[in-house]
């Protein structure tokens, strides 16, 4: 029975051919895509003047005055100090200072409304800010208000 196992023969080895072709047809194929970007045959966008990074010129920024925020429920007795600037087109400052009361409250309401768990939670700032941001274009009207730009964000 040991002599049957022996008279086996050894598996037969596998071609490399697959593998020299592969990498063969590859290098000509970056050879080939080099030449015709290097030759210009291929069509490249270039870079223009509607590429450029836009200039904010026409931007001002509103500060909002700083907020105290109590916050309720399991977390009584702490408080978010909180203040922000916005980005405004600079045609729209004058009308989006005189909507400033709207704008507090609007703030006041949501921050006084989120759970004060949320406010340790990773990400929360970032997904506080996207919240508060819609809210605002909301309140002042799409177009006025391009960023809000948290300036102070604090729990005690």
């Amino acid at each position: 029975m040991a002599d049957a196992a022996v008279d086996t023969p050894p598996p037969p080895r596998r071609s490399k051919l697959p593998l020299i072709l592969g990498a063969l047809l590859a290098l000509l194929l970056g050879a080939g895509g080099f030449f015709a970007a290097y030759t210009g045959l291929l069509a490249l966008p270039e870079r223009g003047a509607e590429d450029a990074p836009s200039s904010l010129g026409d931007s001002a920024f509103v500060p909002i005055a700083p907020l105290l925020i109590s916050l309720g429920g399991s977390a009584s007795g702490r408080h978010l100090r909180f203040a922000a600037t916005l980005e405004v087109a600079g045609r729209h400052q004058a009308e989006v200072e005189q909507l400033m009361p709207r704008i507090l409250d609007v703030l006041n309401g949501y921050l006084r409304a989120v759970d004060p768990q949320e406010f340790g939670a990773p990400g929360a700032l970032i997904r506080l800010r996207a919240q508060m941001l819609r809210r605002l274009q909301v309140v002042t009207g799409e177009g006025r208000v391009r960023d809000l730009l948290v300036t102070e964000f604090v729990l005690n």
